[in-house]
């Protein structure tokens, strides 16, 4: 069976990258994010990443996520090589509402999942409200 090739403009770029090598490539690291509850849920494709490889690291109010995968087509006789290979990284700011110390990642079939607790201090909350015994129009706190 023999590949085609259809996107002369994709096996352009793809030239360039060899020939500048990988500092001219944008890595991509798809995510998805959204606020579920209490927490902040963000999911990265990493398809092929090792978990050893994945590095997360939380300094002040930045998530930076570092993934590397390992070129498979290295030392053969390549058809065709559209997956990015090599390092990956990305950074993500962090509102103060966000409980930075308590970050969970999970890695299965190929996604990352982070779930960010919102900071108890930021979570709404009720307050009660008295009946005083005057009318003085003060409020209590």
């Amino acid at each position: 069976m023999m590949l085609m090739r259809t996107d002369p403009f994709r096996e352009f770029d793809r030239l360039t990258q060899r020939l500048l090598g990988d500092a001219a490539r944008p890595v991509s690291m798809p995510m998805d994010a959204y606020r579920d509850g209490d927490a902040f849920v963000m999911h990265f494709d990493l398809p092929g990443v090792r978990s050893e490889t994945i590095d997360l690291e939380v300094e002040r109010d930045v998530l930076t996520v570092r993934a590397a995968r390992d070129d498979a087509t290295k030392g053969r006789d390549v058809v065709m090589a559209e997956r990015p290979s090599g390092s990956f990284s990305r950074q993500l700011f962090l509102g103060e509402s966000l409980d930075t110390e308590n970050i969970s990642a999970d890695y299965a079939d190929g996604v990352l999942t982070l779930r960010v607790p919102v900071a108890e201090q930021a979570k709404p909350r009720k307050i009660s409200v008295t009946e005083g015994s005057g009318s003085s129009g003060q409020i209590k706190a």
